[in-house]
């Protein structure tokens, strides 16, 4: 019986290690405000839930090489809005901090909701 307590530890600190693959919780929306709801509260706010939308289309696997390719689709299509200011992409933290134009800042994770970006309800016009 002894012998095999060390053994029935090392099994319970190894199943306790908690996963490096933050993606799907980021991406989730479990418990949060629903997006068109969100995109109703004024044109930043529809901007920023089009940019996520983007970024969770963009969804190009699950490497550094995928994250930045994800990122850099979301930037392109964020640069599109003449309320952006500024952009920067944190990859690996799968978010974007983007500063509009009003003085706002957020920061932006994938939506991975299946709606079209430019269906956005609120979605302010292009350049």
């Amino acid at each position: 019986m002894r012998r095999l307590v060390p053994s029935a530890l090392l099994l319970l600190a190894a199943a306790g290690c908690r996963t490096y693959q933050s993606y799907g919780y980021v991406s989730s929306d479990r418990g949060l405000l629903p997006a068109d709801q969100f995109a109703s509260y004024g044109p930043d706010q529809a901007t920023a839930v089009a940019i996520g939308r983007a970024f969770g289309k963009a969804y190009a696997g699950l490497d550094s090489a995928g994250y930045a390719r994800q990122a850099a689709a979301a930037i392109t299509y964020a640069r599109k809005f003449p309320g952006v200011d500024s952009i920067s992409a944190d990859t690996l933290g799968h978010r974007l901090v983007v500063k509009f134009a009003s003085g706002w800042t957020a920061q932006i994770t994938p939506i991975m909701d299946g709606e079209a970006p430019d269906q956005t309800p609120g979605l302010p016009s292009t350049k």
